[in-house]
């Protein structure tokens, strides 16, 4: 008995070391194959192969998900799918809730179009479930110039603006020719005779890269700020939520930079000085309402020099009415001390002075007048208009201009506004990109490409939102890939954002502890650096979050969270429950000066799903 225990004993250890060593065998051979394969065969299929493409890292098993929950039964195995109806929804822009409310907004000054958050007991918490028929978008270039109609089924928009060449309905697809109400023949043409009328050369409106930011305001479905980007200039496309609602989710779901927004009594939230120039063409605004407000807002928001340009009949028509407005309109502008830089055809552009000499001169009692020195212009998170003028400051005036260096040398230029925010210049190059790999930006999205190569696609992103945006390290870290990046400002940390736009990137303030202004499945990438922490700190529901981050995330799309281990751990107990569980991948990264004490990254994909799924 004992002589058979012993052979028994002898056959278990050696099946045991047998065991062992074809583990190893097939660790080595995962980590050689995934470390030298050439990246034409990268594996595109999304499959998860287990790979662990980043030394230190670890890539977790969803059974050990599965056993998270059933250790901790306060996580949710599931989060219920709200119903179909609401597969549009934007919370803070849903007018229903304004009649579920009683609420009272005045509609003349279109404050039914602004941000109205459910309390926490009326949010819906559920998942957003995609339109029947919902297909992954098409992808970045092509996106420009067509997308899936199933997508975003209205067509309302090609039939009302059938003569304007906004877009076409073409079978499964809608396709957009490029054009607007005053450039029916393309944006492209328009783009050209804008800088002819300004004189710039080779006709190219950026103009030696000294326009690079450019706010359009009622962009209808954004073709102007599209064909804008093959000049290097990037627009902040804005249009509200009105009549036309789903002309910001076109313009998204053809991968132009775009927010829902509107000028209605409440600052743009952007901080002052962000643009070079303003362009509304047929944007059907009021300009000259409560004594130029809108107007005033525009001022704010232009840096020294800036342009506006107008398109629409009150700068060309000859009929009684029109002549009124456009007189009314340019005596305002007069007294705001903005002249005509060209006038031709259809257009009519104006700029802003490039210092305080004009307003200096006015006379007494002037309308409108100056706003006072306590003023903070860059004040925009709940914070109403004010018709008044925002004068520089006394080293803004001397200098006569903002400062700024051409584009796109100023991405990695110091901006002169870095002394008011209290950013020193070393802070400041820690966070700029200099050289590839040499910079801690460059190193950190280099090693998030690392973890997701296996799944990622050449073009598979397009939208992304860095939604801690800090000093805009890491989209600047993007600059070379055809992306284009929402920095978030947390309304703590807003001042920060007019260094984003120094920079000739772009962004908003917001509170994470709301849902965000945009419709639902409108990125393709977030990136969440410290925002669970920060939102905890106030007292904020991290499981709320996590529903809005997934509202706003395409299906197959990535989420990036680095933070604390301790919120990591929470976070990825609810992973199943969101469907984040097309592939995962959790890393301890390495220090850096950027770091803030220990962290941890999770990377997630979400699935697309919609069928065979109950809803509330």
């Amino acid at each position: 008995m004992k002589q058979r225990t012993e052979k028994l004993y002898s056959a278990k250890q050696i099946t045991s070391v047998l065991i062992a060593f074809i583990f190893l065998l097939a660790l080595l051979c995962l980590y050689y194959g995934s470390s030298f394969a050439p990246p034409a065969l990268s594996r595109s299929d999304g499959e998860y192969d287990g790979s662990d493409p980043v030394l230190g890292g670890n890539i977790r098993d969803f059974d050990d998900l599965f056993e998270d929950q059933e250790h901790n039964p306060e996580v949710p195995k599931s989060i219920p799918i709200c119903d179909l109806k609401y597969s549009e929804l934007i919370p803070c822009l849903d007018r229903n809730l304004i009649y579920q409310l009683k609420l009272k907004p005045n509609l003349t000054l279109m404050e039914h179009y602004e941000r109205h958050c459910p309390p926490p007991e009326r949010r819906f918490n559920c998942l957003i479930p995609p339109p029947i028929g919902y297909k992954i978008p098409i992808r970045w270039p092509e996106s420009r110039d067509e997308v899936w109609k199933a997508n975003i089924p209205h067509t309302h928009l090609a039939q009302e603006k059938s003569d304007q060449n906004w877009m076409v309905v073409n079978g499964e697809k809608i396709n957009f020719p490029g054009g607007g109400t005053h450039f029916h023949a393309g944006a492209d043409k328009y783009i050209v005779s804008l800088a002819r009328m300004l004189k710039f050369s080779n006709d190219k409106l950026h103009n030696g890269g000294h326009i690079r930011n450019v706010l359009d305001v009622g962009c209808g479905v954004a073709s102007f700020g599209a064909y804008l980007l093959s000049h290097s200039i990037i627009a902040m496309s804005i249009a509200p939520n009105d009549v036309h609602e789903n002309q910001i989710q076109f313009a998204l779901e053809r991968g132009i930079p775009s927010t829902l927004g509107v000028l209605g009594t409440k600052r743009l939230p952007y901080p002052s000085r962000s643009f070079e120039l303003a362009h509304c063409s047929r944007c059907r605004i009021d300009w000259l309402q409560r004594d130029g407000i809108l107007l005033l807002e525009l001022d704010r928001l232009l840096r020294p020099g800036g342009y506006f340009a107008f398109s629409s009949p009150e700068a060309y028509a000859h009929d009684p009415e029109n002549r009124r407005i456009w007189n009314s309109m340019h005596d305002l502008l007069r007294r705001m001390c903005w002249r005509v830089a060209a006038k031709k055809d259809q257009t009519v552009i104006w700029q802003k002075p490039l210092g305080n000499g004009c307003y200096l001169k006015r006379d007494p009692g002037t309308q409108p007048p100056l706003c006072s020195t306590v003023d903070d212009p860059d004040a925009t998170w709940n914070v109403y208009m004010k018709a008044c003028i925002n004068p520089y400051s006394a080293k803004m005036h001397k200098e006569r201009g903002s400062g700024l260096v051409p584009w796109p040398q100023r991405l990695t230029a110091a901006p002169p506004r870095l002394e008011e925010i209290g950013v020193t210049p070393e802070q400041f190059r820690k966070d700029t990109v200099v050289l590839p790999l040499s910079n801690i930006w460059h190193f950190r999205v280099n090693e998030y490409w690392k973890q997701m190569k296996s799944v990622v696609r050449k073009n598979y992103f397009r939208n992304v939102m860095d939604m801690n945006s800090k000093l805009g390290g890491f989209g600047a870290a993007l600059k070379d890939t055809d992306v284009w990046v929402m920095n978030v400002a947390p309304v703590n940390m807003s001042a920060r954002l007019k260094v984003i736009y120094d920079r000739g990137l772009i962004g908003t303030v917001h509170d994470w502890c709301e849902a965000f202004s945009t419709y639902p499945r409108t990125y393709d990438l977030l990136h969440a650096w410290g925002v669970f922490s920060e939102i905890q700190e106030h007292g904020c529901s991290l499981e709320d979050l996590l529903i809005e981050m997934d509202r706003i995330l395409r299906p197959d799309g990535f989420v990036i969270i680095r933070d604390k281990p301790s919120i990591i751990n929470y976070i990825r107990k609810f992973v199943t429950a969101l469907r984040w569980n097309r592939w995962l991948s959790e890393v301890e990264p390495r220090n850096d000066a950027l770091s803030i004490g220990e962290e941890r990254v999770l990377i997630v994909r979400k699935k697309l799903w919609s069928e065979g799924v109950s809803s509330m």
